[in-house]
């Protein structure tokens, strides 16, 4: 048996004959290696490259472009994602995966939202298999973080039927994934100081909270999907498919948060140049003090707030999705295929209870803290208790603190959200094809109709608890130190304190008296309900000549948006809705010419329209006096087009092998960002209440920008060139896959207040992504080691100079390795170690664009972290069996 290579000989047939860009994983390749998710054993393929949530593959990013530009279908249907737009891949367990295919040239016959490339999940049919088929998965493993366990099982049966004279083929499968976690985090938070106006203060960017995230999580992927087609004759086939996903985040986080501007107003702003001497005993707090020696690396801060949160999350997310499904062979060339499908997504945000502790406003019963952030990998916090000196205003550092829970930090308040957003989808699509002569080539004609209705509705409820009264009524005690474990840190990162971990016993038990005691409380402004309509037709040919194929086409699509929620004004709340409407075309051209029977060159243009996430459409918008502010969704905000052109060489090398290399271009034009800006309006005065002035923070288009790179692949194993090269047979057993993506991004982002308009690349943008894999398979052993990396890329853009500037995530390493050993062709064994390096994720903030625009140079700033994380190595084993 040879699995690596025979899966991907299949996958590589598959593309190979494919009239548009693809690229293919199969079932058995995903297998040999530690994939439990889709996301996860896409990022392996040519052109790929995945973002990560505690450590595990959730987004999808083709080709560098944005994650929202990359849609996922289930055989063909577009599946809207909990989350919405941002196709969410973590919650779909790869188990349920016969192929993945992943389409990086748009065709007509995908949706126009599909803009970098569409992510297709072939699901498993009885018909794949020549009669019974049974297929099972056991095994269990461990995470060295916290010493947490892992556990993953998932079977698959399925038979074929005669029934009259035709035949019956029923599957199904389900699969489950468990797995606990520790994480090791700290965060850190950037601004700009108003009251910091000595010498150099243009290029300071002081810290105004410090914290680390203490998580211990438990997450769950299960599946159960189902398939039964009927093929009545060689004409004709009807196909039922149902697939049920879930993936259950039950997460404890325990968040000490040091607010080290608490008292920053104690600064009084002066432009004079003083003495950069340490004093121990300063008038100020010392925040964003270089008078007193600090800076923003190093210093010490005097009678600090404690910002402790409790949190006991039960994150669910859900995929439900139907189809019933028709081909139909009839007259000479004709051709119908017909669907219908209905999906329900649901993400449940709800949090089971949070309990914020707060250090008094006493000074002395709260911590002073030393820090230094010089290292990027480190956040550096000593404690000590704070001792006033003479006068109301000085203080100095007391005797140094370990315990943090030694500190008085009184409950301020308790929460308990249920948060549910629902989506429900309906799809209809007919399509009718003829095969004929045309032009001397062999041709098929398409044309089909589609039509698509998504409703999201989001309901959020709340309770909210802050007086001691109500605390005494569901037992939560004043001091932390009865409501928490006696247990021992976890983690491995060194924090300069120690803790205690809240009891999730005791959350559960104050939370339900919450429930049984109070009533919850709508949370109107963060409610709404929006539909989209979309009705689409498409009309396309493929003409295939002996030299090649083209195939062409357009896909026109009316948008019909509506929209339902609440707006606050002051004090006001009422109804608001909004309506638009838009039609657009989306043009496509592939060719396809064959150098040889072996070599291909592929040029493709494609065109497409990334729209804004439901709650970026939501009509509501909320009005804060106190902030003078006002936030809300844009019903208004236009798509975000793009315009393609790929050009790609690919070999198909004998007996064995694959060679491909390629360049891609992408115009992108009304890109979608959060602006923040002044209101500039009178639409919303009222009561004598002037707010033109507000602050407005909302989505809108921005200028246009551009994409574009390269690509390059090979597979290739040794078995087919070891007699040529007078190797020993045992060599061939040897084989490598490797891919790399350079690209190059950039958007014009407008000119805002003080800084004027700047290039900026495209967020979730890499430079580089590369994937290197080597594997030895022969005499039913099969060992694999990959290593994929991914360069830094921006995760957001600061509209203004009061944060810490532009925030990036530095580039990510990750190593797989993974051993079978087939006993028999019935039964084997496996060994996966997984996040082998473990290194840190990082994301940093570099204002050096910022500052340019504003005439200013910028210093050196990825130093500045303001999120580091580490999840440790996870080791796991067990047995495959196959019937």
């Amino acid at each position: 048996m040879r699995p690596i290579a025979e899966s991907e000989a299949s996958a590589l047939n598959v593309q190979k004959n494919s009239d548009s860009l693809i690229t293919v994983a199969a079932a058995d390749g995903v297998g040999r290696l530690p994939d439990q998710n889709i996301a996860q054993a896409t990022g392996r393929l040519p052109g790929v490259a995945v973002e990560r949530d505690q450590g595990q593959a959730r987004y999808i990013s083709l080709r560098g472009a944005p994650n929202y530009w990359t849609t996922l279908s289930f055989d063909g249907i577009n599946v809207v994602s909990p989350e919405g737009r941002d196709a969410r891949f973590d919650s779909i367990p790869s188990a349920i995966a016969s192929q993945i295919v992943v389409s990086k040239a748009v065709t007509p016959e995908m949706p126009g939202e599909t803009v970098a490339g569409n992510v297709n999940v072939i699901t498993r049919s009885a018909f794949d298999y020549s009669g019974f088929h049974f297929a099972g998965k056991a095994g269990i493993g461990i995470a060295e973080l916290g010493d947490r366990k892992q556990y993953e099982g998932s079977a698959v049966v399925s038979d074929r039927f005669a029934v009259g004279g035709g035949e019956i083929g029923v599957l199904v499968s389900g699969s489950y994934y468990q797995r606990a976690m520790i994480t090791d985090n700290f965060e850190t938070d950037y601004e700009r100081v108003a009251q910091d106006q000595r010498p150099g203060n243009q290029t300071r960017f002081w810290a105004h909270e410090a914290e680390n995230k203490l998580y211990r999580l438990t997450r769950r992927n299960w599946s159960v999907s189902g398939r039964l087609d009927y093929k009545p004759d060689a004409d004709n086939t009807i196909s039922l498919r149902s697939i049920y996903t879930i993936f259950k985040d039950d997460e404890a986080r325990d968040n000490y948060r040091f607010d080290l501007d608490d008292r920053q107003n104690d600064l009084v702003a002066n432009t004079a140049a003083c003495s950069t001497t340490v004093n121990p005993t300063p008038t100020t707090s010392g925040y964003a003090d270089v008078c007193i020696g600090n800076t923003p690396q190093k210093g010490t801060i005097y009678g600090i707030d404690i910002r402790q949160r409790s949190t006991l999350r039960a994150f669910r997310q859900s995929i439900f999705t139907n189809t019933l499904a028709g081909d139909h062979d009839f007259a000479e060339g004709w051709h119908l295929s017909w669907l219908g499908n209905y999906t329900e997504s649901k993400d449940d945000r709800s949090v089971v209870g949070e309990v914020a502790w707060d250090s008094p406003s006493t000074r002395t019963l709260r911590p002073t803290v030393s820090y230094d952030f010089s290292d990027r990998n480190f956040s550096r916090l000593a404690l000590f208790t704070t001792t006033q000196l003479t006068g109301p205003t000085r203080f100095q550092a007391g005797t140094p603190v370990t315990n943090i829970d030694s500190f008085t930090k009184p409950p301020s308040s308790l929460t308990v959200l249920d948060a549910i957003d629902t989506t429900k989808a309906y799809t209809g699509k007919l399509v009718l094809s003829r095969e004929t002569g045309f032009l001397g080539s062999e041709a098929v004609f398409k044309a089909g109709f589609q039509f698509d209705q998504r409703t999201k509705i989001a309901d959020e409820k709340q309770i909210l608890l802050n007086t001691a009264a109500q605390f005494t009524t569901v037992g939560l005690p004043q001091d932390f130190n009865l409501f928490s474990l006696d247990q021992s840190f976890l983690g491995k990162i060194p924090m300069g304190y120690t803790f205690h971990y809240f009891d999730t016993d005791k959350m559960r038990a104050v939370s339900d008296a919450a429930r049984a005691n109070f009533a919850f409380t709508p949370n109107t402004d963060n409610n709404y309900e929006v539909r989209e309509q979309v009705y689409a037709g498409f009309a396309m040919a493929t003409l295939k000549y002996g030299w090649g194929s083209i195939l062409g086409g357009v896909r026109v699509e009316h948008l019909k948006n509506s929209g339902e929620a609440i707006a606050t004004v002051g004090t006001i709340k009422g109804p608001v809705s909004a309506t638009s409407s838009q039609t657009l075309a989306f043009p496509s051209l592939h060719v396809n010419y064959n150098l040889d029977d072996t070599k291909k060159l592929r040029l493709s243009f494609n065109s497409g329209a990334a729209r804004a996430d439901y709650d970026q459409l939501r009509p509501n918008v909320v009005v804060n006096d106190t902030n003078q502010s006002i936030s809300g969704g844009n019903p208004a905000v236009k798509p975000e087009r793009a315009y393609g052109v790929d050009g790609y060489f690919e070999w198909y090398v004998r007996p064995q092998g694959y060679l491909m290399a390629g360049l891609f271009y992408k115009k992108v034009k009304d890109v979608l960002y959060r602006q923040t800006r002044t209101f500039g309006s009178g639409a919303l005065d009222s009561n004598g209440i002037d707010r033109s002035s507000y602050t407005f923070s909302g989505i809108t288009n921005g200028g246009d920008g551009r994409v574009f790179g390269a690509e390059a692949a090979a597979q290739f194993q040794l078995e087919p060139w070891t007699d040529d090269l007078g190797l020993p047979g045992w060599m061939g057993g040897f084989g490598i896959t490797a891919n790399v993506t350079l690209n190059d991004s950039e958007v014009t982002k407008p000119a805002l207040g003080a800084v004027l308009a700047r290039k900026v690349r495209l967020p979730g943008t890499s430079d580089l992504v590369y994937n290197i894999g080597g594997y030895y398979e022969k005499y039913g052993l099969s060992l694999r080691v990959q290593y994929q990396r991914r360069s830094t890329w921006l995760d957001g853009i600061a509209d203004d100079l009061t944060d810490g500037g532009d925030t990036y995530w530095a580039a990510d390493d990750e190593m797989d390795i993974s051993a079978r050993y087939a006993v028999n062709r019935n039964f084997e064994i496996f060994l996966d170690a997984s996040n082998v390096l473990n290194k840190p994720g990082r994301r940093y903030s570099e204002p050096g664009n910022l500052l340019n625009a504003t005439g200013v140079a910028s210093p050196r700033s990825d130093i500045q972290t303001i999120e580091w994380e580490q999840f440790g190595r996870r080791y796991s084993g067990g047995i495959r069996v196959t019937f």
